[in-house]
């Protein structure tokens, strides 16, 4: 029977080329002799019952179908494809896809007919432009398992298809193709977590709106893949996208029990209804230990009923009043505790400059100040120092009046973190006839309780007295030691006490903007109405003489840190602003924006901000306004709305684009890209721009990258740190110090030394250089200003807001830390962490365990196993680690609790070891 069959298919085809013979073969008939004339006998054979199969399918008998298919079927799965080429069967049907179609339209209704569609399905995979493929799988068989039994790139190009087709449906239409498109993917998804797709099983659910079902595909093995691939989606994808990405993550990882993960997430999406509710479903109480040592390492406080019988335990961790003592015995082992000088800082000896004739041994007052500031800094957390512990009163009196109360606050520093002890010996400072040295002692006291909650509250009851007092200086030390020991805590109780301030007859402006600053502190993130009506209040009330002051930039940031990283929660606000004078309405509102968008790199507001800065409006400059333009003509089209601004009358603005450039560093720090992307537009902007925007720009881009001394920003602000305007170059040796803080970077130290020397004659210049080398021996290298911890993926609003505190000061760099509120420096204090892992057992005892500690590695998606980190070194804990290190356990001896190796980590003995 079958040679027969055989004979009529290929009888016609002889035919057919016999008349062809006589006239010249064309281009493609040539090539396609020459294919057939080089098939392997395999392939021959193959051809030839494809074919057969094909002319069965065109015959009228229909009982032969079924088979036809059947073995249509068992051919083109039995052939191996490559990425590359087209497996042999799909290529031999390429000239009877048309014959199918038809062969497929002319069956009657039954099993065989959706047979049928799904081979016509999977030859459209490779011959239709039209989304056939869909087309006919929708007509046959859509269970998983006849899905995936064409292989893994037939399902791809499935779920591609199936995807366009969900786009493609118009806003409005009726529901029924969406519907249909839903119910194939939730077919599709499980075939390709089954074979390791998670990250397209996720992209196909994405498409289709359907992320929530994403749960029940998941299964113990895939789940940590799936969630990484979620959170590291979360950048990519616009608002309310991105919620929803990180619940997903969220609600997976509370499914497999894996509450330190849950956590991260939970933070992440800044809901304290969710972290309390994962805090308190969490059965185990070793884990719930550690995730309180996540939330104190956030400094974000749950207040937990007094019942618990762990109460006490739980609550000592998350108000960090342990981490005194670990840091200290961090710097036992690494042997560094005795005490440094700023000379062991400056290495003044290795300096190659003969001293003037006369000058050989004069005491500036402004040298003493700095050194004060750099001896808190090098020995901060660390309890002992050379110049203040054994006989403070003598180095004070070296400081002139504004000075002393730095010179003073700085033992807050060096006592940081140590409630207990730390009182005692700041309390002596606070019986002085100097109110300079009185306000610094008040200061210090608040700088000890920084990030360290305590029950007894003894910054509220030795500050609180101060809060209105008589005179101005003691206010200030009063205030800002507050908001900088109640950092995030958003307590009413404090607020309430410092509310008054705003509307006392006998504040300053300086008061008032320390005031506001020191609310904002303290509600960082919380969307506090109160706080940010009063303020709203107070600056309606101000003369345009007061808005001119350099602290009046406090009171919006004040604003702004309430609500710090809440997005469009601000909008409101920023509407209320509108009724300020001009000028600094644009700065006000400018600065409560990007605060609110603070680390979310959102590309809209970046646009806006660049629009802000490519404006010009210094009058005489109209010559740089052509190249300008061009640049930033590139950058922003939708744009050009915004410019309806009053051309008649000279309004200035220049403030507020300052700030924008601020903005900018703010924004886009949150990720890698967007900081990248933003180090090129910061060149343009130091190029081509006013000086306004150009003073500003070294600040943005210490921003993006605090703590990591990268070479280019290293190199671009040693550059400008020699620019001939003068605040360029003090905020760029600052930028210096900030981008290596705590780091000890060799090459950053002999930088700044060099500097040091450059500027030798220059006061202002070398205080700055000093406040730099400082920061770069932060701690003696063992800490960090960088807001962002757990992998780089949270980033605390109290250290954001202590930066941000600083840097705003330095947009008037001459009337701030350069004149008489050189103490603003210590709103560092609430971004000092020390950057170290620890790991404890269970009874939270230290546990020494050997660890590798190398560069991260970023493994979204990749197959199997990948190492997470490379270029290890095996060290003992505790170690530090560097910005963009990751640990892990080099035993398996015991298991850590929680997956991110970093601060304090609770280990459990491992059972099968």
């Amino acid at each position: 029977m079958a040679p027969k069959a055989e004979d009529t298919v290929v009888a016609p085809a002889a035919k057919d080329n016999e008349p062809k013979k006589n006239k010249k073969l064309t281009k493609e008939e040539l090539e396609k002799k020459k294919e057939e004339e080089d098939l392997t006998e395999e392939d021959k054979t193959l051809k030839e019952e494809l074919e057969l199969c094909v002319t069965r399918l065109g015959e009228t008998q229909a009982d032969l179908y079924g088979n036809a298919l059947t073995s249509m079927t068992s051919l083109i799965r039995a052939s191996t494809t490559s990425m590359t080429s087209v497996p042999k069967p799909l290529k031999f049907m390429i000239p009877h896809f048309d014959a199918m179609k038809a062969a497929y339209e002319k069956m009657a209704a039954g099993p065989v007919k959706k047979q049928c569609a799904d081979v016509v399905s999977v030859l459209a995979m490779t011959m239709s432009e039209e989304r056939e493929c869909l087309k006919y799988k929708l007509l046959g068989n859509t269970s998983t398992e006849e899905i995936e039994l064409w292989g893994h790139e037939y399902v791809r190009h499935l779920a591609g298809e199936v995807v366009n087709e969900y786009n493609a449906v118009e806003e409005g239409a009726d529901d029924i193709v969406k519907n249909q498109m839903v119910n194939l993917a939730k077919m599709i998804v499980p075939s390709q977590m089954k074979h390791h797709a998670e990250a397209e099983a996720c992209d196909l659910l994405m498409e289709v709106e359907q992320l929530e079902q994403l749960q029940q595909y998941v299964d113990e093995s895939a789940y940590n893949r799936v969630c990484l691939y979620l959170v590291s989606c979360v950048p990519y994808v616009p608002d309310p996208e991105n919620t929803n990405l990180l619940t997903t993550a969220l609600n997976i990882f509370k499914k497999f029990k894996q509450f330190p993960q849950a956590m991260r997430l939970a933070l992440q999406l800044n809901d304290k209804a969710i972290v309390e509710e994962l805090f308190n479903s969490c059965p185990d109480p070793i884990v719930q230990k550690q995730l309180a040592f996540m939330l104190g390492r956030h400094q974000f406080y749950l207040e937990l009923p007094e019942e618990r019988e762990d109460y006490d335990d739980l609550t000592e961790i998350m108000s960090n009043s342990h981490l005194n003592n670990h840091f200290l015995n961090l710097a036992r082992e690494l042997d560094i505790m005795e005490a440094k000088t700023p000379d062991d800082v400056y290495k003044s000896h290795l300096d190659n400059v003969r001293p003037a004739f006369g000058s050989g041994a004069v005491d500036s007052a402004r040298q003493n100040l700095a050194s004060s500031f750099v001896n808190g800094f090098i020995n901060t957390g660390f309890g002992q120092d050379k110049l203040l512990m054994e006989d403070g009163n003598k180095w004070l009196y070296k400081n002139k009046e504004h000075g002393m109360l730095s010179a003073t606050a700085s033992i807050g520093l060096v006592l940081l973190w140590d409630v207990d002890g730390g009182l005692t010996q700041i309390d002596k400072y606070l019986y002085s006839p100097e109110d300079w040295i009185k306000s610094g002692a008040l200061l210090a006291c608040g700088i000890v309780n920084t990030g360290v909650r305590n029950e007894c509250d003894p910054a509220l009851a030795l500050l609180s007295d101060y809060v209105l007092h008589s005179s101005n200086v003691m206010r200030l030390g009063a205030i800002f030691g507050l908001g900088l020991a109640y950092a995030g805590s958003n307590r009413q109780d404090v607020i309430q006490l410092l509310l008054p301030v705003f509307a006392d007859p006998k504040s300053n402006m300086e008061v008032v903007g320390v005031t506001a600053l020191a609310t904002g502190l303290i509600s960082v993130g919380s969307c506090n109405g109160e706080v940010t009506s009063t303020i709203l209040q107070t600056l309606m009330e101000k003369s345009e003489a007061d808005m001119k002051d350099s602290y009046a930039k406090y009171l919006p940031l004040g604003i702004g840190l309430c609500y710090l990283g809440k997005q469009d929660a601000a909008e409101a606000t920023i509407a209320a602003l509108e009724v300020i004078p001009e000028p600094f309405r644009q700065i006000a509102v400018t600065l409560v924006e990007i605060c609110a968008y603070a680390g979310t790199g959102n590309v809209l507001k970046i646009q806006q901000l660049l629009h802000i800065c490519s404006e010009h409006y210094e009058q005489d400059k109209e010559v740089v306004d052509k190249s300008k333009d061009k640049k930033k003509d590139d950058k922003k089209e939708g744009e050009k709305e915004k410019e309806e601004k009053k051309e008649d009358t000279p309004l200035d603005l220049s403030g507020q684009q300052a700030v924008a450039v601020l903005g900018l560093g703010l924004i886009s720090m949150g990720e890698d890209i967007g900081s990248d992307m933003l180090i090129r537009t910061l060149s343009h902007l130091m190029r081509y721009c006013e000086p306004v925007i150009r003073r500003a720009v070294p600040l943005a881009l210490a921003l993006i990258s605090v703590s990591n001394p990268q070479l280019p920003i290293l190199d671009t602000l040693a550059k400008f740190s020699h620019d001939t305007d003068a605040e360029v170059a003090h905020n760029a040796i600052f930028g210096l110090g900030l981008i290596g803080a705590g780091t000890n970077n060799a090459r950053l130290a002999a930088i700044l030394r060099q500097l040091a020397q450059y500027h030798a004659k220059d006061q202002n210049n070398l205080f700055m250089v000093r406040i730099a080398q400082g920061l770069v021996h932060l701690g003696k290298g063992t800490l960090t200003l960088n807001p962002f911890h757990s992998d780089r993926t949270l980033m605390s609003p109290v250290a954001v807001a202590g930066l941000m505190s600083v840097l705003v000061a330095l947009l008037d760099v001459k009337t701030t830390i350069l004149g008489k509120s050189h103490y603003l420096l210590y709103g560092l204090a609430t971004a000092m962490q020390p950057r170290m892992l620890v790991t404890f057992d269970e009874e939270l005892r230290a546990l020494p365990v050997s660890v590798r500690v190398g560069q991260a590695v970023d493994v979204v998606g990749q197959a199997g196993k990948p190492k997470t980190i490379t270029g290890f070194q095996t060290h003992t804990t505790p170690v530090l680690l560097a910005h963009g290190e990751r640990a892990e356990l080099a035993t398996e001896e015991y298991i850590p609790v929680t997956s991110i190796m970093e601060g304090f980590v609770i280990l459990k003995k491992n059972p099968d070891f």
